[in-house]
């Protein structure tokens, strides 16, 4: 079942766990759905406590597939290591200071956020 909603201008499916309906592989898909956002798009997530930080060091469709197929063990690896974790405040504000180029994939209810060069 696919479900369209908006994040302002950023459109985004919700990603049902994986099943033989469909052809496009997870990667593919997840692919597709990762986008540039901008930091007012994202701020409200922010204040629910819904956007997690993806370090640099990491690709951000890895660490999104691993949370679509619930990969406890690599999931618990990247925030044990702090690589995957809560946005924290001061990162926020030096994102809005700097005007920083994130990119997002949603993986409902959470907006996976990564800063690119």
């Amino acid at each position: 079942m696919r479900v369209r909603a908006t994040l302002n201008h950023f459109y985004y499916l919700l990603i049902p766990p994986m099943t033989t309906q469909y052809s496009i592989p997870l990667q593919a898909r997840l692919n597709l759905e990762t986008a540039r956002i901008t930091w007012p798009e994202i701020e409200r997530f922010f204040a629910r406590g819904r956007v997690l930080h993806i370090a640099s060091s990491l690709d951000l469709l890895a660490v999104a597939e691993a949370l679509v197929e619930d990969n406890v063990a690599k999931f618990g690896e990247w925030t044990q290591n702090g690589l995957v974790k809560h946005l924290e405040d001061t990162t926020a504000k030096s994102w809005v200071a700097d005007d920083s180029k994130l990119w997002a994939v949603v993986i409902a209810p959470w907006v996976l956020v990564q800063e690119r060069d």
